[in-house]
């Protein structure tokens, strides 16, 4: 299954009225995208992809390969055709300095790499985070911003974070066209690496 006819930017919008880290993916026009919900309790990463917040179809299937690792891998699996989908693998060393990404194929070829704009933001954001009553409006002034770029360096797309109290909203936007499928194995990266980074600022 492939995510087609986007309509950029994409809004991920997380909900604060539940316990597990749920959250909307909606288009500009407020069309529904999909429905993430990140399964509690887990020592491993699980994550569920509905079609929307009915919740009356699983589209994709998130899983960590190991439990609380820099160097964890996540598989992406479609389970209308049950296959495998791809990987996002986090690379644990570069993390430590500015976020780091890698995307591979169905055929575990490195496809893209997600790279953090500005390591300064990571370094304030840990910094001023910890400063009482201030360190709780970090979200607000300090929002990372991610890229997309293939293997020659061509840049596809861009995630914001977006200003808000508690780090509720993320936008993703496309710099140019790309293979529906690549598209859609960008875009389910994303929203599991999302979920990773959310808890900074």
């Amino acid at each position: 299954m492939v995510l087609k006819n986007l309509n950029y930017p994409l809004d991920f919008k997380f909900k604060i009225s539940t316990l597990s880290s749920d959250f909307n993916i909606t288009d500009k026009d407020g069309n529904y995208v999909a429905y993430v919900r990140q399964k509690m309790f887990k020592l491993k990463e699980d994550v569920i992809v509905f079609n929307d917040e009915s919740k009356s179809q699983e589209l994709f299937r998130i899983k960590a390969d190991r439990w609380l690792d820099f160097n964890a891998s996540y598989s992406i699996n479609d389970l209308l055709n049950n296959k495998n989908y791809g990987r996002l693998a986090r690379k644990g060393m570069r993390s430590f300095w500015k976020s780091h990404y890698e995307i591979f194929d169905e055929n575990d070829q490195l496809k893209f790499n997600i790279s953090e704009d500005n390591a300064w933001v990571k370094i304030m954001d840990g910094m001023v985070g910890e400063i009482p009553i201030i360190g709780m409006f970090t979200g607000y002034i300090l929002n990372p911003s991610y890229t997309v770029k293939d293997a020659n360096g061509n840049a596809y797309f861009k995630l914001k974070k977006m200003p808000s109290l508690f780090g509720r909203r993320f936008q993703l936007d496309r710099i140019k066209d790309i293979d529906d499928q690549d598209e859609s194995l960008v875009v389910l990266s994303f929203l599991m690496m999302v979920l990773l980074e959310r808890a900074r600022g």
